[in-house]
C-alpha cells in the first residue's frame, strides 16, 4: 500500500482562517506554531464566479512570504489540482 503525504513543502496549498478567508500559496515551511506562504492569494468572488486575489495589497507579490499563527488556521490541505493550475497561472503567467 502507498501512503502519500497530505501535502508537502513547495506544494499549492489551501489555508482555512478561522476569520473565514481561504488563502492559496505555495508552502514554504509548517512548524508547531506557523504555516509559511509565498506568494498568497485569497479566494474572491468576482461578477465571472469564484477568482484569486492577492491576500495583501500592500506587500510585493513576487516576494511576498507571509507566516500564519497555528492558531488562527482551521486546516490546510493541498489544492485541488484545477485550482492550483489557476494559481500558478496567476502567479508565473505560466499556462499547464
Amino acid at each position: 500500500m502507498l501512503i502519500e503525504t497530505p501535502y508537502k513543502e513547495n506544494d499549492v496549498v489551501s489555508i482555512k482562517l478561522s476569520s473565514g478567508e481561504e488563502v492559496v500559496g505555495k508552502l514554504v515551511e509548517e512548524t508547531s506554531d506557523t504555516i509559511t506562504v509565498s506568494k498568497p492569494l485569497m479566494l474572491a468572488h468576482t461578477q465571472q464566479g469564484m477568482g484569486l486575489a492577492p491576500y495583501m495589497m500592500t506587500v510585493d507579490p513576487e516576494k511576498a512570504q507571509l507566516k500564519f499563527n497555528e492558531k488562527n488556521v482551521i486546516t490546510v490541505s493541498k489544492t485541488m489540482e484545477t485550482m492550483a493550475k489557476q494559481y500558478i497561472q496567476s502567479t508565473t503567467g505560466l499556462v499547464t
